[in-house]
């Protein structure tokens, strides 16, 4: 089928795209002796020492990703990944809908287009300067809810492959269905029981090594679709 083959190729994307831009942007932030003296010499804001923000929680994704150059490959990197999100929850849609000979628009397609949206208004405001309280407010509320939305389309998507998984059981692997939902799940445990310390105004390493280690694991989730579905011709 060809919406098999477009998942298969949108998940790569979706996964390795944004990985790799965060991570880059991590690199020069810790290395900015390398663009000194040439046009892109890094903004003071977005540098910082070398540390592992994964496990100390030194920094957060914003500082290393919202100042000049970093911006150049965070931006366009988010942006595109919310186009191919967009494609993929459609997909999704036409291929349950081919599967159980339907054709109506689910929710997981809804929600998996809503969080693409504010993922891309979230990298578009990321990084310009409004001395407003209301804003910095607004922009930490586009980035939740474009959690929100993600989680639960996919938690969706993986509830409508499990009602049907006996139909096409030639087409996937039933494990990699298990890790989906796992994934899913432990994603929705840890953000239920982190919502407290996130309320708090302290522990910023914690929420900062959160933030880096939760981001992988949302995106995680697309490379387990390319394993999930097998190749067809």
């Amino acid at each position: 089928m060809n919406e098999i083959t477009q998942i298969r190729k949108l998940s790569l994307w979706i996964f390795f795209l944004p990985l790799i831009a965060i991570n880059l942007c991590l690199f020069i932030s810790q290395n900015p002796q390398l663009l000194e003296n040439t046009f892109f010499t890094v903004d003071q804001i977005g540098r910082s020492g070398f540390s592992i923000p994964y496990l100390d929680g030194s920094l957060s994704i914003s500082r290393a990703s919202r100042t000049f150059p970093q911006y150049l490959i965070f931006k366009p990197a988010m942006i595109i990944t919310a186009i191919t999100l967009y494609y993929y929850w459609k997909n999704n849609n036409n291929l349950i809908n081919k599967l159980n000979s339907t054709n109506f628009d689910h929710k997981f397609k809804t929600f998996g287009i809503l969080s693409a949206i504010f993922l891309a208004i979230h990298s578009i405001f990321l990084g310009i300067k409004f001395d407003i309280q209301i804003y910095k407010l607004m922009r930490r509320v586009i980035l939740l809810l474009f959690i929100i939305f993600e989680l639960i389309a996919q938690g969706v998507l993986v509830y409508h492959l499990f009602k049907i998984k006996d139909k096409i059981t030639n087409l996937i692997n039933k494990k990699v269905l298990i890790l989906k939902a796992l994934l899913v799940s432990i994603l929705a445990i840890v953000a239920v029981l982190s919502l407290p310390i996130l309320l708090d105004k302290g522990n910023t390493h914690f929420k900062h090594a959160l933030e880096w280690n939760y981001f992988v694991g949302v995106i995680f989730f697309y490379v387990l679709t390319r394993f999930f579905w097998r190749r067809t011709t």
